[in-house]
């Protein structure tokens, strides 16, 4: 092991990432500083907020006991109708504040129409938006927090997301003007966070996103080009690891936090490089408990097969080396292993970059935990008895960050129709209840082309009809769900015929000491990829 330091150049990012003072007040500024501020999802939020989404989801899924909870006509669905000064607007989102709008999602086919944003009970919005068409509101922004969908079209079909942070400090209301009389399919999900009722929130508005453009354009040009050059300690490993064996890496003790990770799995032979990424296991002990057991292809966001990703927390390059900048804080020692579970020798290049952390009462544990099922049966309708099939549920107090979902898919139709579906804290009803597979990996109309955002990306879509390996993965900022005693995540089993899919799921985490993920026993076989 060789350990290197740059000890002038690690004191001036001490003083920034591990001194930095809780805010006192939310903001526009505040929220787009938090984007780009690594080390922010390490802590519990304060001010504390929770998250929640408004979305069009079938109204007739109303609990997991009655009929229609897999009821799938998801589209143009509201909160109710209004009539202001003439015209009828559809109420998509309705939130008391303090809050702040941190992801708003949509799709549809012809756009006709204005979409009203309302703050703090005003009469007159904030910003109209003149079409179903996030891309057409005329906010000065990057590709990073204003995106157009894979499918998008100018004229007629597709949608796009919009991450651009939108506080306000006692409401918020979004409703829809349609002046399409054919009844076009209107897709959407909006997640907000609400603050609690004391959080001192500046209300968003357009002559204020003006004066922060400059912010802003950082902001958007940093997501889309995170930097791999990160001081501090410099731990690496180099080393070739036989079937059934291990190699580990102890990282500096005392209270420090990984920054950077790079590795690089290499085999003698160029086909089982693809079995290599899926049977080497990556296995990471902070204080003396393991909270990452994970392939190392799944871990990267990439899913099986080693494609290339480019993303605010993971990059895959083009020769297989995977980067993450997750950071993870410890306060005593940390160790990362790997296991090669496979059938043949791996050659294996590790290199950990970590520095001093300040650990607080707020600090958390990094987590990133696997489970796979093949042969998953997928359903075309509620008659055929669908079931949510659950990429992990959390015992503990902690914050969610996102997942990877690797699938072979058997058929040749569309395995995704399902809704994904969060539960925190024992609410009896979803605080996410989605509209489509696709939607909430932020693209639409499926089957899916390959995609690249900050934070959400599909590396692999193997056929147009979605036969054979995809891989989709969505990692959250802003929009990341806390909860105090639990989570839980499901995705329904819905697709357009019945068959069956493979389904390997990643989940990133944070959690305090004693937090404990449903996904405890794992994998023993060697060959672990779907056949």
């Amino acid at each position: 092991m060789k350990i290197m330091f740059w000890p002038g150049i690690a004191a001036l990012f001490l003083f920034y990432y591990g001194h930095c003072s809780a805010q006192t007040s939310v903001s526009l500024k505040t929220l787009l500083r938090e984007m780009t501020y690594a080390g922010a999802v390490a802590r519990w939020p304060a001010p504390v907020y929770t998250t929640m989404q408004a979305s069009s989801y079938d109204r007739n899924s109303v609990s997991p006991d009655q009929p229609g909870w897999f009821a799938n006509d998801d589209r143009s669905q509201y909160i109710r109708t209004e009539q202001v000064n003439g015209r009828k607007e559809k109420v998509m989102m309705d939130a008391d504040g303090p809050g702040a709008v941190v992801r708003f999602w949509l799709t549809t086919f012809r756009r006709n129409g204005n979409i009203r944003i309302y703050f703090d009970r005003n009469t007159e919005p904030e910003l109209v938006i003149p079409a179903y068409d996030l891309m057409k509101s005329g906010l000065p922004l990057g590709k990073a927090l204003l995106e157009p969908h894979s499918s998008y079209e100018a004229k007629e079909k597709g949608g796009s997301t919009l991450y651009l942070p939108m506080p306000y400090a006692k409401h918020c209301k979004i409703t829809w003007e349609d002046l399409d009389t054919d009844n076009q399919p209107r897709y959407y999900q909006i997640n907000y966070r609400t603050y609690s009722p004391d959080t001192k929130v500046g209300t968003f508005t357009l002559s204020g996103l003006k004066k922060l453009k400059e912010l802003a354009d950082s902001v958007d040009q940093k997501l889309l080009t995170p930097t791999n050059t990160i001081p501090g300690r410099k731990s690496e490993m180099d080393c070739t690891i036989l079937p059934a064996a291990k190699a580990s890496l102890n990282l500096p003790s005392r209270s420090q936090a990984v920054r950077l990770i790079t590795l690089k799995i290499k085999t003698s032979k160029n086909e089982d490089y693809e079995q290599a990424l899926r049977s080497t296991i990556l296995s990471i002990e902070f204080d003396g408990q393991q909270t990452v057991w994970c392939p190392v292809g799944d871990f990267s966001g990439s899913g099986v097969g080693g494609k290339q990703l480019q993303s605010w927390y993971r990059t895959v390059s083009a020769d297989g080396t995977v980067i993450s900048r997750w950071v993870m804080p410890y306060q005593k020692s940390a160790k990362i292993t790997l296991l090669n579970k496979g059938a043949v020798a791996i050659q294996a290049s590790l290199s950990v970059v970590s520095d001093k952390w300040h650990w607080d009462n707020r600090s958390m544990y990094f987590h990133a935990d696997w489970k796979n099922e093949n042969n998953v049966a997928i359903k075309q309708t509620e008659k055929d008895r669908p079931a949510d099939w659950e990429l992990n549920a959390i015992t503990g107090k902690g914050i969610f960050l996102g997942d990877v979902l690797a699938v072979y898919n058997h058929m040749h139709k569309w395995y995704g129709e399902g809704d994904q579906k969060i539960w925190s804290d024992g609410a009896k009803f979803p605080v996410e209840f989605g509209t489509g597979t696709e939607d909430y990996y932020n693209t639409s109309w499926a089957p899916v082309v390959l995609y690249q955002t900050p934070f959400a990306n599909a590396p692999r879509a193997d056929n147009p009809d979605s036969y054979g390996y995809n891989t989709f993965t969505r990692t959250r900022n802003l929009d990341g769900v806390t909860f105090n005693r639990s989570f839980r995540y499901t995705l329904e089993t819905l697709g357009w015929e019945n068959g069956l899919s493979d389904f390997a799921a990643t989940t990133y985490w944070y959690g305090f000491k004693g937090a404990k993920s449903s996904v405890g026993a794992k994998p023993a076989a060697t060959e672990i990829l779907p056949q």
